[in-house]
């Protein structure tokens, strides 16, 4: 069974049904990212991509309103019309899973926290949701926050949504804060780095009033693969920055200053976005056929975690602090992850694999007693019969 609902009012009326029988929904725009997280237990699909359309944009007052089915590419060219951007440099990850690129929708960057390299600068999708409405799995409009940046009305039910997979809510519309886009771009390249080297060097590189917005690693099979594949015969160190054109020059100068003991070049505006568009999309796996794994650890700890992971091929992005490894999703390699989560601090996620790998091993960091009962009680709460995504994140969420 497919619903379709063209409305707000619309949605409500499927779910509110659905409650009433037990109807489980898998939520579905235009499915770019349907096969990450673990596969759904549902009856029927909910198809919300009618649900699209620009509501109201701001732009003297930084502020963006949209459906939730609105086509990402439809909201970043309306942005660079008035030089600006969504701050968190949203990813698309639907060439990853065979989807056409371009092919994301605003509510599936939102549901799966897609964060493309501006992550560990500007911070996560979160912390640029200022409002939301969606319908709970009683079938009830809820609308939270606003076109304020601050918002001081108890819990911050729009943060709450962001990551959350579609399993609390079907999300209808959205209020995102967005930023001026950078008048110039440029990379500042460290060539012939190895991983221990390049990783010291970004964390270097952070630190410096040079402000960096990017802040990368790719060894050499990664970088062979990539828009990178010039730069170097080994491994290289990417650092970026932005501003007007006085400030990037000013920048470099620094950077250069700083690591003028290294092979270095520099990259201009199209060959940075072109580089880190592949970076945040995860552009060097589309091509591969293998099981994606995603690691999250202190950018500190990041050499010890690539070589403790013990992938042939990876990168890093965040400054280190996000891992890309091509590994199979298999009982072994989730125990060896999640050992060094444990050891180093934070999270493994199978990003990519089979139907039956994301079922058997999961796909997220298993969560320890007491943050599952929290999870498990915030689930009942917005959606008491399990009707919204069931499965998508945990098996009984």
């Amino acid at each position: 069974m497919r619903a379709a609902p063209q409305t707000e009012e619309e949605v409500a009326d499927a779910v509110r049904q659905a409650a009433a029988t037990g109807t489980a929904f898998e939520i579905l725009s235009r499915g770019a990212l349907r096969n990450y997280g673990r596969p759904v237990s549902a009856d029927a699909i909910l198809d919300v991509s009618a649900i699209s359309g620009v509501v109201k944009y701001e732009p003297e007052e930084l502020v963006l309103t949209a459906c939730a089915g609105t086509p990402l590419p439809e909201i970043e060219a309306l942005l660079a019309g008035k030089n600006q951007m969504l701050g968190f440099e949203p990813a698309d990850w639907g060439p990853l899973f065979g989807e056409a690129a371009g092919n994301t929708t605003l509510a599936g960057i939102i549901a799966t926290n897609a964060c493309g390299a501006r992550r560990f600068k500007a911070g996560a999708v979160r912390d640029h949701t200022i409002g939301c409405r969606f319908i709970n799995g009683q079938g009830e409009a809820i609308k939270a926050g606003g076109h304020v940046i601050k918002n001081v009305t108890g819990f911050d039910l729009p943060k709450l949504m962001c990551g959350a997979f579609g399993t609390l809510g079907v999300l209808t519309e959205l209020t995102l804060r967005v930023i001026p886009a950078p008048k110039r771009i440029a990379t500042l390249v460290l060539k012939n780095c190895s991983a221990e080297a390049g990783f010291h060097a970004l964390s270097q590189a952070a630190g410096l009033a040079a402000d960096p917005t990017g802040l990368a690693y790719l060894p050499s099979k990664a970088r062979a693969a990539s828009a990178a594949s010039d730069l170097s015969s080994s491994g290289v160190a990417l650092i970026r920055v932005e501003g007007n054109s006085p400030a990037v020059v000013e920048r470099l100068d620094l950077l250069y200053a700083r690591f003028n003991d290294h092979d270095l070049a520099t990259l201009d505006d199209d060959r940075t976005r072109a580089i880190f568009c592949e970076i945040s999309d995860g552009g060097m796996f589309v091509s591969r056929s293998c099981d994606i794994w995603r690691l999250c650890v202190p950018p500190s700890q990041a050499h010890e975690a690539v070589e403790l992971a013990g992938a042939d091929f990876w990168y890093a992005d965040w400054a280190g602090g996000l891992i890309w490894l091509d590994l199979p999703a298999s009982e072994e390699t989730a125990k060896r992850l999640r050992a060094i989560t444990a050891r180093l601090g934070g999270h493994a996620t199978l990003m990519r694999a089979s139907h039956e790998a994301r079922t058997r091993f999961g796909v997220f960091e298993p969560e320890a007693p007491a943050r599952a009962n929290l999870t498990a009680a915030v689930k009942a709460a917005f959606d008491p019969g399990r009707i919204l995504n069931p499965g998508r994140m945990y098996e009984t969420i």
